[in-house]
């Protein structure tokens, strides 16, 4: 597994950044064009290839209006095309989920899965509706960005220490030396990210050597809830990355505060515009409006709250062999209507980044990583099985009379859900509603819990468990 690294240059001359914007200008018309020959049904979506789109380039000369060495432009042809083929991947994974609400079939589900994995979708009336539906014709925003190959660039320390770095420029055998920030050279294929004034140096090094991933998880199988005020609660009760909700808050009412005063002073710069005092107008826009500080901003937020999650995941891991979370990558949609603070503070809720988090630490330490529907695991007691109400961070069960913690009881009810023989991970919401409103009438009604009646078996038939715990 690899992980990824980022060097910065230091005191970067402003000629060599001026050539530098000038070419990631010119390679993001490369994948602009990518996108817009590639990037549908015709392109990627046929199983076409980057090294089929150079060759044509290379023999229609579509190439030659670039103005930018060979290298450099395959390589961008190549990232741009992976783009696309990410694009279309997540797009399958929404599709699988249709698929598996469709029908309950085995041979059936089989076939359009493997329709879709070879990318003979088109040839299904249902497959090619959902691909199309789900995946909507991109674009190219990146225009920032320079692909270097691993040859084609090479780093030199100078008599005081500095780590020097020399990337091919727009002309052939002229190098652009870029110092750098840091002692360790990079390796492999390098990204070049030109932002805020400077050059981030992206690079990928073998995470298999770094000393958080030679650290030993634990013995045990361990349910975790994602919340808001902290990163995640466990089925133990404890709660790891509890930074998170403040940190997320305070940067939220920063912001707002911010683009209170920015918009402001916005108004005053265009309506002097508009009376013709143009000077007051650009004097406003170069000493207030400018975006590098603001960039930098949330770069160093964006690392933090990075931070805080990656390191409660980790002591997650420490005590869990098999982590049991929910599937954070999908979408839901609430019916609640919620005031505008607390909409802007949830709109920076870090779902995604938990998600890479569960699974890049459990990857490189060694830890399972199930994922199990959570469909009403925070509206369910986990010791009677019944629906109840939670009202904040307590959930209320009235037929135990006990008033839970409500991040620690969905996290329970999370880690008894890997072993449920009726509950999938894709069973629809509604599905699951029925089976626990089963469950809880038998229970009234004093009945065994007959797991070899008709319903339940073609309900399991219907459904079954897919979890890595199952099999």
């Amino acid at each position: 597994m690899k992980a990824t690294r980022t060097a910065y240059s230091t005191s970067l001359n402003a000629g060599k950044h001026a050539a530098l914007v000038e070419q990631a200008r010119r390679l993001g018309r490369v994948r602009s064009e990518v996108w817009q020959r590639y990037g549908s049904v015709g392109g990627v979506g046929s199983g076409l290839t980057d090294r089929q789109v150079r060759d044509r380039w290379l023999a229609d000369g579509t190439h030659v209006r670039f103005g930018v060495l060979a290298n450099a432009w395959k390589e961008t042809v190549r990232d741009a095309m992976a783009d696309i083929a990410a694009n279309l991947a997540a797009a399958k994974v929404k599709v699988r989920r249709a698929i598996t609400r469709r029908t309950n079939d085995p041979a059936e589900r089989k076939r359009m899965f493997t329709a879709l994995a070879v990318d003979r979708w088109a040839e299904d009336p249902f497959l090619a509706r959902q691909v199309r539906k789900h995946w909507k014709r991109g674009r190219n925003r990146t225009h920032d960005q320079i692909v270097v190959r691993a040859d084609q660039y090479n780093t030199v320390v100078d008599g005081r220490g500095r780590l020097w770095l020399a990337v091919p420029g727009l002309q052939r055998r002229q190098m652009v030396r870029i110092p750098l920030s840091t002692t360790v050279a990079p390796a492999g294929t390098l990204r070049l990210i030109l932002r805020g004034g400077r050059v981030e140096v992206h690079y990928q090094i073998d995470a298999s050597q770094m000393r958080s991933s030679q650290r030993p998880c634990g013995g045990r199988t361990v349910g975790v809830d994602k919340g808001y005020t902290e990163a995640l609660t466990d089925s133990d009760g404890d709660r790891h990355g509890t930074r998170l909700g403040e940190m997320l808050s305070s940067e939220s009412d920063r912001l707002k505060e911010r683009n209170r005063r920015r918009a402001k002073l916005r108004s005053i710069a265009n309506t002097a515009a508009c009376r013709g005092d143009h000077a007051k107008a650009r004097r406003i826009t170069a000493n207030n409006l400018g975006t590098v500080k603001r960039d930098r901003q949330a770069a160093r937020h964006r690392a933090g709250v990075r931070t805080e999650i990656f390191t409660a995941v980790h002591r997650v891991v420490d005590k869990a062999a098999t982590v049991v979370a929910e599937d954070l990558t999908k979408t839901f949609a609430g019916r609640k209507t919620l005031g505008k603070n607390v909409n802007r503070r949830l709109a920076a809720w870090t779902k995604g980044v938990t998600a890479e988090a569960l699974t890049n630490v459990s990857e490189r330490r060694g830890s399972a990583l199930v994922h199990v529907n959570a469909a009403y695991t925070s509206q369910t007691c986990h010791r009677c099985g019944r629906l109840g109400r939670r009202t904040g961070d307590r959930f209320h069960c009235t037929p135990c009379g006990v008033v839970w913690q409500a991040d620690v009881n969905a996290a329970i009810n999370i880690l008894q859900r890997a072993g449920d023989p009726d509950i999938a991970l894709h069973t629809p919401y509604h599905t699951v509603r029925q089976i626990l409103r089963d469950r809880t009438d038998r229970h009234r009604a004093r009945l065994p819990v007959q797991d070899s009646s008709p319903a339940v078996a073609e309900r399991r038939a219907n459904h079954p468990n897919r979890s890595a715990m199952s099999r």
